[in-house]
């Protein structure tokens, strides 16, 4: 594509009146907020309708990130990449009602169960932008319910796996197409209702662009576009000029990759120079025979993230933002490695640990900027036979959310999450789960005394134990029971998992990447998660702060 195509003639290159340029931006923030709440209120999945496991964005057709919701930060930085490899696929070949589809890691998709669906924007005939909706599905097929595999050795062990293809064709949907994915998917009545949801909120953005062009025409709405990424990159690098120059190392670690090693590093280096930054991650170890892989777009989207975190709230979170970077991968490594090893565990971990590598490594020079490390991700997927209605069910482990990392200016959020969501992804109502499937919450609360102490205290992680009424068995697919969550500039780490199945009286520790455990009727999972990262020199902690912990009950006297 020539990219002189889509730039303005030099006489229409004058700036735009700074409140035109607010009233688009908001626009297209307010766009993809909108698809996101049509998302939420029309999924068929608690995945999707309760814990939000979905992302929007806004791409153009040279494949920068226009503008995103505040949902999944490492669905949202892949998204670019998805778009390019849409792009090279079908080039011209892309009409008015066309609807796409991939889940392709390979080919800018976070992982297997992460469908996307793309809609273009025409305006004057000619494409402008493509409405992205990206989400997790309850079931992609493979060898495991659930698609996190411990035991897979290749991606085509992990689920069906969806090159950049045409889903509908000038507004009428493709039904072979379709047919195919819902004949290799164990869930097809939920996966079909999540795809409808998908496809209406990509819909509903088109319509808005749409109408969005029709009142400010295109040569109003591209230079405005324009200039909001300029604007973005400008303010970032007023940020990054700000940090002393130099090179700076931090180091991550995974518990395991589930085939026998331990402490898998993520190595990185990353350098301030004026207002640029080079992230090399080339010293992390060799990638993994299991799903602890990161593939490229995971990649770029977990060191963006980690950028996005570091900048002001305000700054919108777009190409021009990501513009300050330079990524150095290496081939064959963890972080980049060959087509078609699995990688399904990736948009936790290690994107979580790169994150936290590239943190600790800015905490030399911008501690102010950096927070304590979020917790780790450690999930329990289980499938059994539904007693209410005869149907297999397949239970994803929202709940239990372990604790934030503290920042500069106060302590971390109490069962906020991880670092690759941010808060996005919420735990389920305790209800609804309980009426939908035959598991009982018998304890549900904060679990004191995990949050990393330090000026300013980790929150705390979640307190679980749940019962489970029939036959079962699960997967177990995460980490941090062997590292907790980073302290930062002083602060201490935050307390690891402790997850155990309890059956008739006896526990037993959970692995973090288990295959086909065995739940007996009546066992209860006591899940103990994570903290977050404390944040500066725990001396540093007021009285008074303290004090108040003790009567939240987050730290036991």
């Amino acid at each position: 594509m020539d990219e002189a195509e889509h730039t303005l003639p030099r006489e229409q290159t004058d700036r735009l009146d700074p409140i035109s340029r607010a009233v688009i931006q908001h626009r297209l923030s307010a766009i993809v907020e909108e698809m996101g709440e049509a998302m939420l209120r029309t999924a068929y999945s608690q995945i999707l309708n309760a814990s939000r496991d979905f992302s929007m964005g806004i791409v153009d057709r040279d494949c920068r990130l226009v503008a995103q919701a505040d949902h999944i930060p490492v669905h949202v930085g892949a998204l670019p990449w998805a778009v390019r490899a849409l792009e090279e696929r079908f080039a011209d070949d892309v009409a008015e009602g066309d609807l796409f589809v991939l889940n392709d890691p390979y080919a800018g998709g976070s992982h297997l169960p992460d469908v996307t669906i793309f809609a273009p924007v025409f305006f004057d005939g000619e494409r402008r932008l493509w409405t992205v909706v990206r989400a997790h599905m309850g079931d992609i097929g493979g060898a495991t319910h659930g698609a996190y595999n411990p035991n897979a050795t290749e991606i085509w062990q992990e689920g069906l796996r969806i090159p950049p293809l045409k889903l509908a064709e000038r507004g009428r949907l493709r039904g072979d197409v379709l047919d195919m994915i819902l004949m290799n998917v164990r869930l097809p009545r939920e996966f079909k209702g999540d795809l409808d949801a998908m496809i209406g909120a990509a819909h509903l953005g088109e319509r808005s662009l749409s109408q969005l062009y029709r009142e400010f025409g295109g040569t109003v709405v591209h230079r405005a576009v324009e200039e909001i990424m300029s604007g973005a990159e400008a303010r970032t690098r007023a940020i990054v000029s700000e940090w002393p120059d130099g090179t700076y190392e931090g180091t991550a670690y995974l518990d395991d990759d589930g085939r026998g090693r331990q402490d898998v590093a993520i190595r990185a280096r990353v350098t301030v120079s004026g207002s640029d930054l080079t992230v090399d991650l080339t010293g992390s170890d060799d990638q993994s025979k299991s799903f602890v892989n990161s593939p490229f777009a995971n990649t770029q989207a977990s060191v963006a993230m980690a950028l996005a975190y570091l900048i002001d709230a305000d700054i919108p979170k777009n190409d021009g933002v990501f513009r300050v970077l330079d990524v150095k991968l290496r081939p064959g490594s963890i972080v980049h490695p060959d087509a078609n090893v699995p990688v399904t565990l990736a948009t936790t971990h290690p994107a979580n640990e790169i994150v936290e590598a590239i943190v600790r490594a800015l905490q030399h020079a911008c501690p102010e900027r950096c927070s304590g490390g979020w917790s780790r991700r450690f999930r329990i997927s289980i499938t059994g036979e539904n007693p209410r209605n005869g149907r297999t069910f397949i239970w994803h482990m929202f709940h239990a959310r372990p604790g934030g990392g503290a920042s500069p200016v106060g302590d971390g959020w109490s069962g906020a999450g991880e670092w690759h969501s941010v808060g996005g992804i919420k735990f389920g109502s305790i209800e609804v789960t309980e009426a939908r499937f035959p598991l009982v919450f018998e304890q549900h609360e904060f679990r004191p005394d995990s949050g990393g102490d330090g000026r300013y205290r980790g929150g705390v992680g979640t307190t679980l134990d749940l019962r489970v009424e029939v036959p079962a068995y699960a997967h177990t697919a995460g980490e941090g029971a062997r590292h907790g969550a980073a302290g930062i500039a002083g602060g201490r780490d935050g307390a690891p998992h402790d997850y155990r199945l309890v059956t008739d009286g006896e526990a037993s520790r959970l692995a973090t990447k288990q295959f086909g455990l065995e739940i007996a009727p009546g066992s209860v999972f006591a899940i103990r998660s994570g903290g977050g990262g404390g944040w500066g020199d725990p001396a540093e902690r007021t009285p008074a702060a303290r004090a108040h912990d003790v009567d939240e009950e987050l730290v036991t006297p």
